[in-house]
């Protein structure tokens, strides 16, 4: 089906676009929501009348946005979940778990905002973007752990590849005492050289 876009749809197009998407997409998200119009010359008419109004509208939620981006700075969340032996989780982390979680935190804004590809099915930490305003986006570090688990006592810090690790810092500490235990019982020192003696020679009759 094709439609014109009445906003910035990512991955789709920038507002005034004409794409096309699948019916079903399209009468079930794209119209409702007034995201987008049939593309015919009439809505294309009318795309062309509502530009001006759209343009203040935009301003609204791009300052709506940038309050929003402010109170989500520095939110972390954490999930429990149980895993197998290789921190495989028996079941997931989705996009519905995220963005429930920031609605009870007082957080409203449509769950499609929330960039996420596949659920989280690993137990660590993994960054995931919000895109607010299609200008505006904060990026929330999540982390999963088992049942019971402290997440900042286990993990003070996140890695890019998105598993929980100790800093090098933390490694460094954790090496301190096995380096006293060491310095504590040197190693054996080698045996003196045995001192030297008289030979032993037969004795003269």
């Amino acid at each position: 089906m094709k439609v014109i876009l009445n906003d910035y749809i990512e991955h789709l197009g920038e507002r005034g676009d004409s794409v096309v998407v699948k019916r079903g997409y399209a009468n079930n998200y794209l119209l409702p929501k007034g995201l987008a119009y049939p593309d015919t010359p009439g809505n294309r008419r009318r795309f062309d009348q509502e530009q001006n109004s759209w343009e203040e509208m935009d301003l609204e939620r791009r300052s709506d946005g940038e309050m929003l981006a402010a109170a989500l700075e520095g939110t972390k969340l954490a999930f429990e979940r149980r895993a197998g032996e290789k921190d495989v989780l028996f079941g997931s982390v989705s996009v519905t778990d995220i963005h429930r979680e920031l609605q009870e935190r007082g957080f409203d804004f449509d769950r499609k905002r929330i960039l996420l590809e596949h659920p989280i099915k690993e137990l660590g930490a993994v960054d995931v973007v919000v895109q607010i305003h299609r200008d505006i986006s904060v990026t929330i570090p999540v982390r999963v752990v088992r049942p019971g688990e402290d997440p900042d006592a286990i993990a003070p810090e996140f890695v890019a590849e998105g598993r929980l690790e100790v800093s090098d810092e933390d490694l460094e500490t954790a090496e301190e005492p096995a380096a006293e235990v060491v310095e504590e019982f040197p190693a054996e020192a080698e045996a003196p050289e045995a001192e030297e003696r008289p030979e032993t020679g037969t004795v003269a009759e």
